[in-house]
């Protein structure tokens, strides 16, 4: 194989880079996931109800849930939905993930729906801003008179909001205390707006669907009394966050999913949607055979277009124990697995992938994580390891939603779901985790 091969592999295996509906990278691993299916799970709670409905979807970051939720997006736009998606944090997103509050995300909400319902009226949202364009002009960097700007410029306001409060820091709370106190009457735009949108839309197309993406990477931030912002955003603010007149679905974290509040939100949401990770190994550390053969099927099929030729435990890698190894280091967490490959890829000259780049793969990882995990959480990691189960703490949200420790699910003989959880398998191979196992030892 050529250098431009290796290129073209190396950029084919994108951890960053959701698949789009129908690309023939995409693999199908619902029955390594617990039966997760992402178009019976939430779609059809859109489809066969006859009120607006608001769901949540959870999962580890980088499991793979932009990607379902594109497949879910097409397939409702193929059975009558108008669908808006959007990635709502991230740093090139709308929404910086160190610092988000609910106006953040209605904003967000607002600019998205103004492109994406094109032919609606956009009237009663460009009053609202209007007549908060005086206090707002100076944060917004402009002098321009608002109301002498065309439709075009007044909608891009919305957009250029978002951009100023994601990239300039110092205006963020001073903007976001100007939109507070009126959010209730931006709702009340917004939702005229949509009813104006519905209207209009063709007749094949009955229902409108928002999908806010990516709000799962909101880092966690509490304050003296405890509270968190994932509290406030989705708790305290359920009301407005539901209160879009369209079907909705939003990304939430996966520590909030196994806090205290779990109930709270199942009160309020439902049930949330979980995507467990690819069980590629048993609770008894052994092999499985299904899940491992996804994983290396999740590889092969990104590698299959530039070298259609090539075998996988053979050509693109050294031997098949070495692609073992890479699959189960990646605990079947779809972005650790492509990060990787791509580190393993970056430090080869020439095909096969050798047993050194792919160890000095894993070795730089593990590394990562042993920065990751804080002195007194080593003992947390080997009572996991241990016993396979997690308590309802603070401890080990923290450990979930730094992705220390994955979550598998399966059906058992009586057709019952199993859930249990392990420690990321790179974790296992440092050194203070080992100690900690030896310490833990009853």
């Amino acid at each position: 194989m050529s250098n431009d091969d290796l290129t073209d592999i190396y950029n084919a295996i994108d951890p960053f880079q959701p698949l789009q509906p129908g690309d023939p990278a995409y693999v199908d691993c619902r029955e390594v996931r617990g039966d997760a299916n992402v178009l019976v799970d939430l779609g059809r709670e859109i489809l066969r109800s006859h009120r607006v409905t608001c769901q949540l979807y959870a999962g580890h970051r980088g499991a793979g849930k932009s990607t379902e939720l594109l497949r879910l997006k097409a397939d409702l736009e193929t059975k009558g939905c108008f669908v808006v998606y959007f990635a709502a944090v991230g740093d090139d997103r709308d929404i910086a993930p160190d610092d988000v509050q609910y106006t953040d995300i209605l904003l967000g909400c607002t600019q998205h729906l103004l492109e994406g319902l094109k032919t609606a009226d956009p009237k009663p949202l460009l009053g609202w801003l209007g007549d908060r364009w005086q206090a707002l002009k100076d944060f917004a960097q402009s002098e321009i008179e608002f109301e002498k700007l065309d439709i075009g410029a007044q909608i891009q306001q919305f957009a250029h909001l978002n951009t100023t409060i994601r990239a300039v820091p110092s205006l963020r709370k001073k903007i976001r205390d100007q939109i507070e106190p009126y959010t209730v009457t931006l709702l009340k735009a917004l939702n005229e707006f949509i009813a104006d949108g519905e209207r209009k839309l063709p007749a094949y197309q009955t229902k409108l669907v928002v999908i806010a993406d990516n709000l799962d990477r909101i880092v966690p931030i509490r304050d003296d009394d405890g509270r968190s912002n994932h509290d406030e955003i989705f708790l305290d603010r359920s009301e407005q966050l539901k209160g879009l007149h369209c079907h909705l679905i939003y990304t939430v974290p996966i520590s909030m999913v196994y806090s205290n509040r779990a109930n709270d939100l199942k009160d309020t949401y439902g049930n949330p949607q979980l995507l467990p990770m690819i069980m590629v190994q048993t609770e008894e550390g052994r092999l499985y055979p299904p899940g491992f053969s996804k994983v290396k099927e999740l590889i092969a099929s990104r590698i299959k277009p530039f070298a259609p030729q090539a075998e996988l435990e053979t050509d693109i890698f050294e031997n098949p124990e070495v692609l073992e190894r890479l699959c189960l280091a990646s605990g079947g967490h779809v972005r650790e697995l492509l990060l990787l490959a791509k580190e393993a890829i970056n430090r080869t000259d020439t095909l096969p992938i050798s047993a050194r780049a792919v160890r000095r793969a894993i070795t730089e990882t593990r590394d990562t994580y042993r920065r990751t995990v804080e002195k007194d959480q080593w003992l947390t990691l080997a009572k996991v390891a241990q016993f396979h189960n997690i308590e309802n703490d603070e401890q080990h949200r923290n450990l979930l939603f730094r992705r220390c420790l994955l979550e598998y699910r399966y059906f058992d003989d009586q057709g019952d779901m199993q859930c249990w959880y392990d420690v990321h398998p790179l974790i296992k191979g440092i050194q203070e985790f080992k100690e900690a196992v030896v310490q833990f030892q009853p």
